[in-house]
């Protein structure tokens, strides 16, 4: 019985995430611009937590190698089981002085509901960096641009 909680939870998450056509959803483009920090290209995951700081959803993995993925350390950790974390929205690691943008659907309950988006970092080489921006997921926040602790120069999300 004490599984089910999680589980449903999880359900709840990935319904509010991945199901707009029964919800209102919104459009919410990211755009994260790395500092140029003189390493590889880097390895970013973009996720949602709830208010409790429980995973809620992967929106976008930068980086093609899942071996490298321990390097997203609070990302791995709080995603190992999703099995469908990755589905759809994976691409290319993202290099040093790069802008990575990328557009999701998200629904319209998870505004201003406690919910933050996170982005872990790491390059190779280099020092890890998890939850290096921590954002909450609001409409107040949209726009506004917010620096990273060691790779990030910058990000922002626009709500449409």
């Amino acid at each position: 019985m004490s599984s089910t909680k999680p589980l449903l939870t999880t359900v709840a998450a990935a319904c509010a995430l991945t199901l707009p056509a029964l919800a209102h959803s919104r459009e919410v483009t990211l755009s994260t611009t790395l500092k140029n920090y003189g390493g590889d290209g880097a390895y970013l995951a973009v996720y949602l937590t709830d208010a409790k700081g429980a995973y809620a959803g992967t929106l976008w993995v930068a980086g093609g190698k899942a071996k490298y993925y321990k390097h997203l350390a609070d990302w791995n950790r709080l995603s190992a089981k999703d099995g469908k974390r990755l589905q759809g929205v994976t691409g290319a690691s993202v290099g040093a002085g790069r802008t990575l943008k990328v557009t999701a659907d998200l629904a319209d309950a998870l505004l201003d509901a406690g919910y933050e988006i996170r982005i872990d970092a790491a390059a190779e080489d280099m020092r890890d960096s998890p939850s290096e921006i921590r954002v909450p997921l609001s409409t107040a926040q949209a726009g506004k641009p917010q620096a990273g602790k060691q790779y990030i120069q910058s990000f922002t999300y626009q709500l449409k």
